[in-house]
């Protein structure tokens, strides 16, 4: 038996990559059944499957004592080349390519404003809670709101102003607790907020930003709606990484 088990645990090692769309494949399976059969379709099977990645990443996490989740287990390391950003940003990259560009005009100058709102409105609420925890340099303050844009704002931010490394890290976190936020609560109201059109979609991705958690949440509403929110969340961290370590920083260090 402990000699099939070493067969086994080989093959996943040796195939990590391949064995990554296989063990992605039965999780999103089983969450599609659980989806259907248990929650009656009210939380969509992307949201339940996330929810299952989250808790494997900290069980992961806990086993191996690293930093990358499950992926730190020899047997599924695989998943932390799927997972990569390289093939991320491809594959948003490429559906933002199905936007029609017809229904990005009907937008317009209302897709302008959703975006510039969206990163202020991120950018005070997270350097308030900064000041809420205590700090009160600017350059702290100024890191972990833009965290609060998104994940990869805060450290381009950290960076160019000459934030403490711990300040960054706390950025990446407040970045990424709300593009889980959005993953998991997206799927809850989108009717309630009417989101269901191109339109909706482009001053959605506008004001909430952060293209992975954008793109997973518009997918578990309609996967149509994708290429929109994917479209505007990219110009959301490009133009965040423009504001915050300048414009914005200069007006933090003059309140502060």
């Amino acid at each position: 038996m402990s000699a099939i088990l070493d067969i086994v645990v080989g093959i996943f090692t040796k195939n990590g990559f391949v064995m990554s769309f296989l063990m992605i494949g039965i999780l999103s399976y089983l969450a599609t059944l659980i989806s259907d059969k248990l929650l009656r379709g009210r939380i969509p099977g992307s949201a339940v499957a996330i929810f299952f990645g989250l808790i494997l990443a900290y069980i992961g996490g806990a086993i191996s004592g690293g930093d990358k989740g499950i992926s730190d287990i020899g047997i599924f390391a695989g998943v932390g080349v799927l997972g990569a950003s390289t093939l991320r940003d491809f594959t948003i990259i490429a559906t933002a390519y199905g936007a029609k560009l017809s229904e990005i005009k009907k937008c317009g100058f209302l897709g302008v404003i959703a975006l510039l709102i969206g990163i202020l409105s991120s950018y005070i609420v997270g350097a308030l809670i900064a000041v809420a925890f205590g700090y009160t340099d600017a350059a702290s303050v100024s890191t972990i709101g833009a965290g609060a844009v998104t994940f990869v704002v805060g450290p381009v931010t950290g960076a160019a102003i000459g934030a403490d490394s711990t300040v960054i890290a706390l950025s990446v976190a407040t970045g990424l607790v709300k593009s889980v936020s959005i993953m998991l609560l997206t799927p809850l109201v989108a009717k309630k907020i009417g989101l269901t059109t191109p339109q909706a979609a482009i001053v959605f991705g506008g004001l909430v930003g952060s293209v992975s958690g954008t793109s997973t949440a518009l997918a578990s509403v309609d996967k149509k709606l994708v290429p929109y929110g994917a479209m505007i969340a990219t110009f959301y961290t490009g133009v965040g990484c423009l504001l915050c370590p300048s414009v914005l920083y200069f007006l933090t260090n003059l309140i502060l």
